[in-house]
């Protein structure tokens, strides 16, 4: 994910170089949390917890990476709703903050799209509160009280 222009002052000059040695090196170019390879289309279930096929163990995975212990249901041809989705993984700051990466980079992680919007969804969630908030807290401030 690039990072904005506003943002950029925010992250060590090294970033590209810092953010490359956690997706490959350490996570081996795949998603921390499930497994999704770097660079390829997944195929995955559509309406489910996120499962989908790993081409190298030829599985089902979960939500989480795990390998189902039973398999999908057969299910017909017609009805089958299956995406096939890229993965482009990124590095995620754990804490939310691009300032502090931690010793030895702890608070990173390579994760994937779907993994990386679920592990921020609560953050988004609060600063979208905050920033309604304070919004309606400056309009009162100078126009008075909202109808």
């Amino acid at each position: 994910m690039p990072i904005r222009p506003e943002h950029r002052w925010l992250y060590p000059i090294d970033w590209p170089e810092i953010s490359r040695i956690v997706r490959f090196k350490r996570a081996g170019g795949r998603c921390e949390r499930c497994r999704r390879p770097h660079g390829r289309h997944v195929a995955q279930l559509a309406g489910t917890d996120g499962t989908w096929w790993d081409v190298e163990i030829a599985a089902w995975r979960d939500g989480r990476g795990r390998p189902l212990r039973r398999q999908p249901a057969f299910v017909p041809l017609d009805a089958i709703r299956m995406t096939r989705k890229p993965v482009y993984l990124a590095t995620a700051h754990l804490n939310h903050d691009p300032t502090f990466s931690g010793p030895r980079w702890r608070n990173l992680a390579a994760l994937c799209p779907r993994c990386h919007m679920i592990h921020d969804g609560p953050e988004h969630r609060r600063r979208r509160w905050w920033n309604a908030f304070r919004r309606r807290a400056l309009g009162d401030l100078f126009t008075g009280r909202y109808n």
